[in-house]
């Protein structure tokens, strides 16, 4: 049981980024700033915590951050009309010097934690207690972006007309909504998601700071969404997989080091394979430019 709430607990800080990027590309932007975003949020969310003593300052710093890093995504590729992939990976490569610059002098500190709690009363129930509900508010909230977010796009007329919008903008806009408005708001949303998942890294998994800090976190969660089909459910999922994947890598890394080695890029040739056989005509608006 100790392993599989570890494995819960550790998939957390992923499955916000791909909640997040899930609900941006949901709405036909796609953010390719996202491992720098983590980054520098992650670095951000150390540094306000450790300055305040509080997690809850951190946390919020993290997301401004992250959000200000998806408005220029969305303004560049909305308001300016520029590509949008070249503007993702020029803020990535920006937003990575960046937290590498800032965050020298916290290598090595330590800071805030976010805290242990125990579901009352649910905490104690055999086998699923231990599970799920003995983390911290940190691991309880990537649960609950995964389902208010499954719940959004398929049960909400807010989800639906984002859905629209990333499918079929030019229909979207003949039945009145504002595409680019929508585009503005869900790449905002999900930067915030972003955010978290740098603050959930330095503040709650690592609690401290260094360099490379998340790990291509971002590119790993790109890849995900993909092969989730762009479906909350599908890419958590995926995330827990993939956890327990390193788990399995880490135990026999002695006897079989090539199968680190392969997981290592387990994501992209998921992506790959998903692209071949998944049906991404919905997804054809993925990434252009709306003229309206």
């Amino acid at each position: 049981m100790e392993v599989l709430a570890g494995l819960i607990a550790a998939a957390a800080p992923l499955i916000y980024a791909v909640v997040g990027e899930t609900i941006t590309e949901k709405a036909g932007v796609v953010n390719l700033s996202l491992d720098g975003s983590i980054m520098l949020s992650a670095m951000v969310a150390f540094a306000a915590a450790s300055a305040s003593g509080s997690v809850v300052v951190g946390f919020a710093a993290a997301m401004l951050v992250s959000m200000a890093i998806a408005g220029v995504v969305a303004f560049s590729a909305i308001g300016l009309r520029l590509n949008q992939i070249a503007v993702g990976f020029v803020l990535f490569l920006f937003a990575k010097q960046l937290a590498l610059f800032f965050g020298d002098p916290y290598i090595g500190e330590t800071g805030p934690q976010v805290p242990a709690w125990a579901v009352p009363g649910l905490a104690d129930i055999p086998w699923v207690g231990d599970v799920l509900f003995s983390h911290n508010l940190s691991v309880y909230g990537s649960f609950l972006a995964v389902i208010l977010a499954g719940w959004f796009l398929a049960y909400t007329r807010a989800g639906l007309d984002l859905r629209a919008v990333g499918e079929r903008p030019e229909a979207a806009h003949a039945r009145g909504i504002p595409v680019n408005r929508v585009r503005y708001a869900a790449t905002l949303v999900g930067g915030a998601f972003v955010g978290m998942a740098g603050a959930a890294v330095s503040l709650d998994q690592i609690a401290g700071w260094r360099e490379n800090l998340t790990v291509n976190m971002g590119w790993i969660a790109l890849a995900f969404v993909i092969f989730g089909g762009w479906n909350p459910w599908r890419v958590a999922l995926a995330c827990f997989a993939y956890r327990g994947l390193l788990f399995l890598a880490g135990e026999f890394q002695v006897q079989f080091p090539e199968f680190v080695q392969v997981l290592t890029q387990l994501p992209f040739l998921l992506m790959i394979l998903a692209l071949t056989v998944l049906n991404t005509e919905r997804f054809r608006s993925l990434g252009n430019r709306f003229p309206r």
